[in-house]
């Protein structure tokens, strides 16, 4: 049925959470709780309060989160949408990831919710730099502000701009197929509501069940990402 709704389709979306991305050896940040954060909530460092507040290990943090994404790379799945997106298969992916793999597989239209760990930006005048500069430079920007990576904190709004093309998508979209995320973050699983109640056909792919599984057309679970794309490929 999935490759039915891919062949029937003439605008189909993609929206990828952290699933797309564990598959490729990334921990999965909600549970990262190994090594230096053994009993520390990482949503409490991820946030504004501890940029400001806690910020020796808002830093340490980041780095330690940028070190794992440095030990990874797209996996197949990744490298199989960008493909469809050169082929006009896929017309633009919704990520709420932050590793930039779908950009390093090679698709081009990618609504970044949450920002990206790929750059870093002065929090003061908002100047974006390469990531390194975070890693190895130092975290002073040439205005002296802050440099911090260019993800959404905890206490900030989606990117305008990803929010706003991302809601454009949805809309547009004849077959909206979410894929590995659990779809209880706010607001970013507002886009699946938003392209099924447009007209869009709902596909969720996901290891577990989502709290949107009423409303799919079609749900498949248990089975690993790269596996089913590579079916259809």
């Amino acid at each position: 049925m999935l490759r039915r709704l891919f062949d029937e389709s003439s605008y189909t979306v993609v929206f990828t959470g952290a699933g797309m991305s564990t598959e490729a050896g990334l921990p999965d940040f909600r549970s990262a709780s190994t090594g230096l954060w053994n009993n520390i909530d990482p949503m409490e460092l991820a946030s504004t309060d501890a940029m400001y507040n806690n910020r020796e290990a808002f830093i340490d943090f980041y780095r330690y989160r940028v070190e794992s994404l440095r030990a990874c790379t797209p996996h197949k799945g990744h490298e199989i949408l960008a493909k469809w997106g050169r082929e006009g298969k896929v017309k633009s992916i919704i990520t709420q990831n932050v590793d930039g793999f779908h950009h390093l597989a090679g698709s081009e239209s990618v609504a970044e919710l949450h920002g990206t760990l790929r750059t870093c930006h002065c929090n003061d005048c908002r100047r974006r730099y390469p990531i390194d500069n975070f890693m190895e430079l130092g975290t002073s920007c040439e205005c002296c502000g802050f440099l911090r990576p260019s993800v959404v904190l905890f206490g900030e709004e989606l990117p305008e701009d990803a929010f706003i093309q991302a809601e454009r998508e949805a809309k547009k979209a004849d077959l909206f197929v979410a894929i590995g995320s659990s779809l209880t973050v706010s607001p970013a699983n507002l886009f699946p509501q938003i392209a099924k109640q447009a007209g869009a056909k709902l596909v969720i792919i996901n290891i577990e069940k989502t709290g949107l599984d009423h409303l799919a057309d079609l749900i498949i679970t248990n089975e690993k990402i790269g596996s089913i794309l590579q079916q259809l490929e």
